[in-house]
């Protein structure tokens, strides 16, 4: 280097200096929203919540909006999925009622059918293990009755939580389901022009592969609750009811909810019809799994983005760590839209013949392809919002 010259920069070190900061202020800026969420995740679950029931009651809805103005559609949708649900919950009481008396005699000969099992090869349990261990828990909850009390009133306030969140959650339905449209309109219509066809283009395909994933596994969960059921009642298994309920609640986490809601099963299935019958209902983990994985998910999910299979346990495992079971749920859905919009978005860069938000018709705004009153938060002309 001669004296009084510059010293020269290798264009591969500028290159990795100006990814290397913009990756710093992307990190910093998505550190910002976890947290950020982190601190009122109770609203952003109810807005989560919100968009479930929309994307589901929406087809409904439009479907009676043929026959009555909208906001008497919309109310008529929310209070016959509201009857649907509280009938399900219902049902499913008079069943566990019905049963209670016979499950707690078959489940005290079953446990001392286990125990005898269990005092024999290859366990070679000492006699009365399990009598003492009934023993020792009772004694433990009448030792802590009061802790337990206090523990059980601090959690009321987690019950109001809870209701707060699901009143929330129907509040923002109720306007998504009147007037989606006009306010993805209104928030289009905050943005520089120079973005709103970008916007448009990911908010379409975020919109798209929401609702197809929210159909598809609410199809899949009710598959799998209908079989589970159905095999539960022919092997005779107390409490099919309720098990298939609990298959469909957990068969919303992808690849570990329905191993776990169908090992709850087996262990009553031991406990009050023997080896032979929780044998058959493990089996059933494994057909389960297998038509899941194989069957259902490729045809019913094909609507929406199919992900590998390792980017799907890593997503709920990942999901799981950080919120518990609400991120388990909430992660694959939120991997499917990042995914759909990043795909949308590249594929309009490379699109021949326009820019994103260009109308192939020459008028002003942004087209969408997607006629209106579909559901989908599109863009709008703004000569016609």
């Amino acid at each position: 280097m001669q004296p009084g010259t510059a010293p020269t920069v290798s264009p591969f070190l500028r290159a990795a200096a100006a990814y290397a900061w913009r990756l710093i202020v992307v990190g910093v800026l998505v550190y910002g929203l976890f947290v950020v969420l982190g601190r009122f995740h109770e609203i952003a679950v109810a807005v989560f919540l919100g968009l479930v029931i929309t994307a589901l009651l929406r087809p409904v809805t439009d479907l009676v909006a043929r026959r009555l103005p909208r906001g008497p559609a919309v109310a008529v949708t929310l209070l016959a999925g509201a009857a649907l649900v509280l009938g399900v919950l219902t049902f499913v009481g008079e069943a566990v009622a019905d049963e209670w008396t016979t499950l707690v005699r078959e489940f005290r000969d079953g446990i001392g059918r286990i125990e005898s099992w269990w005092e024999r090869a290859p366990f070679r349990l000492a006699p009365g293990t399990l009598s003492d261990l009934q023993d020792k828990i009772g004694a433990y909850f009448s030792s802590h009755r009061s802790a337990l009390v206090n523990t059980a009133l601090s959690g009321a306030g987690e019950v109001v939580v809870v209701l707060t969140g699901l009143a929330l959650a129907v509040f923002s339905s109720v306007f998504f389901l009147h007037s989606g449209e006009r306010q993805w309109a209104w928030f289009q219509e905050q943005l520089a022009p120079s973005v709103r066809g970008r916007v448009a283009i990911a908010g379409r395909a975020a919109w798209r592969t929401f609702t197809g994933y929210t159909h598809g596994i609410v199809l899949v969960a009710a598959t799998n609750a209908v079989l589970v059921g159905v095999a539960l009642w022919l092997l005779g298994v107390p409490l099919a009811v309720p098990l298939a309920l609990l298959e469909f609640l957990a068969a919303f986490i992808p690849l570990v909810g329905s191993p776990v809601a169908l090992a709850v099963a087996a262990v009553v299935a031991l406990a009050a019809k023997g080896p032979l019958v929780a044998g058959f209902v493990i089996a059933l983990i494994v057909v389960i799994g297998q038509i899941e994985g194989h069957l259902l998910h490729p045809l019913v999910m094909s609507w929406a983005v199919r992900l590998h299979p390792l980017v799907v346990a890593l997503a709920v495992a990942t999901g799981a760590i950080a919120a518990g079971i609400v991120g388990a749920v909430v992660a694959v859905p939120l991997v499917s839209v990042v995914w759909s919009v990043h795909t949308a978005l590249r594929d309009a860069r490379h699109a021949p013949g326009g820019k994103p938000g260009e109308r192939p018709d020459g008028r002003p705004g942004e087209w969408t392809d997607e006629e209106p009153g579909e559901g989908s938060p599109g863009p709008v002309d703004p000569e016609h919002s």
